[in-house]
């Protein structure tokens, strides 16, 4: 559901060579500045009392990526139209390719789109060139915004990620809004219960634990009657994906980071004596209980293995495992269970995160008609739709997820309401923003793969933080 797998070259290229488009002032004082000022935003020219009809007659385009998300979007979009007046046209693009057509096209300054789709960690691509609407000052306008749209609704951490100052370093949740959250997925390990049940396994509470199960079941497995199964599925690509699911999220429970900051420098941290036992540790569980192909593995092939019973766990996005968990999708269909996964060693279930978001392009002419459709696909009414009669499996409001129709459709998947509220507020995006972000993850899986194949980890993370330093800071 994030690119996974996919060779980001092109859109590195797109982007950096589209960076060089001069900074525009961001707009807006973020959450908790002075509501007077926005800094001339278009938000200001709404006035009045608030009204879903006060821009009928306009038409909104928008940019989508081909996803569970956006078919229950199209499928809810009358509902928008007959309650503003205004049209919705769409272009929906598959994934290898939709992020290339929307960086092509923000750069331009065309605006052949108002609103589009886009991940978290874009936004420190597409912020700092100016490319992103602040959204901050529509949120705070009254007249623009109605109060049953409901910000305290969200989760607050879901917000934070997609609200950045646009430096390089800086903590998230300050700033401009430029995106806001729409669907999300949490990651942490979901396993097979009927091989669990027959080795006598629970689920690992610790990286120790959970290194020891991989190769117990990869061992034992196939005498139990599951031919070729391993023990734990994990993406392994040279991608920047290979890094944020299980990998950052593990690492990031013990305390390890990406970056430091020091003086406003942005300081490579992944060679730090304690991160450099950590990734030799996880190349050691990939080695031991992992799939004989990891260097191929995507999130494609990893919530597949898990499906087929090939995989004894997956420590991967939510969503991964509960395509193949609802009944009738998969050979392992309910025989999956969810688990926060393992802690770290002073019981951290800090997770990471990707995030689909929506946001408007800054060159739109057509920003109240784009606002009230943004507002209306992340508010109440459509997302409540989307998760009980669509697949937004992970809400990103408190009152889905606490809807009653929303815990019966999910409540015959064992763990996974569970789980989603266990690690729901200490899951967020755990890398440094910076705009090297998806050049540097890419080396990051470059180096893993590197560490997987023998060569040594701290001579090879060394080399990696060298290179980093002079591309980041």
């Amino acid at each position: 559901m994030d690119m996974r797998g996919q060779d980001r070259r092109r859109f590195l290229a797109l982007t950096a060579a589209a960076s060089a488009t001069p900074l525009l002032t961001a707009c807006g004082a973020g959450f908790g500045g002075d509501e007077k000022k926005s800094d001339g935003s278009a938000a200001d020219d709404v006035t009045g009392s608030f009204d879903w009809k006060k821009a009928k007659g306009k038409t909104v385009k928008a940019l989508l990526n081909k996803h569970p998300y956006t078919d229950a979007l199209i499928a809810d979009l009358k509902a928008f139209t007959s309650k503003t007046g205004i049209k919705v046209e769409y272009d929906v693009f598959p994934e290898d390719n939709y992020f290339d057509k929307l960086t092509v096209d923000l750069s331009s300054g065309r605006a052949s789109y108002d609103v589009f789709m886009l991940g978290a960690y874009m936004v420190w691509q597409y912020g700092p060139p100016g490319w992103l609407e602040d959204l901050g000052p529509w949120m705070r306008n009254s007249s623009a915004t109605g109060s049953e749209w409901d910000q305290a609704d969200f989760f607050p951490n879901l917000l934070q990620a997609d609200q950045w100052s646009l430096k390089a370093g800086a903590p998230l949740g300050q700033g401009g809004q430029y995106a806001l959250p729409w669907g999300w997925e949490t990651n942490v390990v979901a396993y097979n219960t009927e091989v669990f049940k027959k080795l006598g396994l629970k689920p690992a509470e610790t990286f120790d634990e959970l290194r020891e199960i991989s190769g117990a079941i990869k061992r034992r497995a196939p005498g139990a009657g599951f031919d070729g199964m391993y023990g734990v599925a994990v993406r392994g690509s040279r991608s920047w994906a290979t890094i944020h699911p299980g990998f950052m999220t593990m690492y990031s429970r013990y305390g390890l980071k990406d970056f430091t900051v020091d003086g406003g420098k942005v300081k490579p941290a992944m060679n730090s004596p304690k991160a450099v036992a950590f990734t030799q540790d996880w190349a050691e569980m990939i080695k031991k209980g992992g799939p004989p192909s990891w260097t191929s593995y995507t999130w494609y092939q990893c919530s597949s293995d898990l499906g087929a019973k090939k995989a004894g766990m997956l420590f991967d996005a939510d969503t991964a495992a509960y395509f193949q968990a609802v009944a009738g999708a998969s050979p392992a269909s309910g025989k999956i269970a969810f688990h926060p996964g393992p802690k770290g060693p002073d019981g951290s279930l800090a997770t990471n995160m990707w995030i689909w978001s929506l946001g408007m392009n800054a060159k739109s002419k057509n920003k109240h008609a784009a606002w009230l459709f943004l507002q209306w696909a992340t508010g109440k009414e459509h997302l409540r739709k989307a998760a009980i009669e669509g697949n937004h499996i992970d809400p990103v409001r408190k009152s889905v997820s606490q809807d009653g129709a929303y815990k019966d459709k999910m409540k015959d998947i064992p763990g996974f309401i569970e789980t989603f509220e266990t690690v729901v507020d200490q899951t967020k995006i755990q890398f440094t923003p910076q705009e090297q972000f998806f050049d540097a993850t890419t080396s990051w899986a470059a180096s893993l793969q590197e560490i997987y194949g023998g060569k040594n980890a701290k001579s090879v993370l060394n080399g990696l933080a060298s290179d980093l330093a002079s591309k980041v800071g």
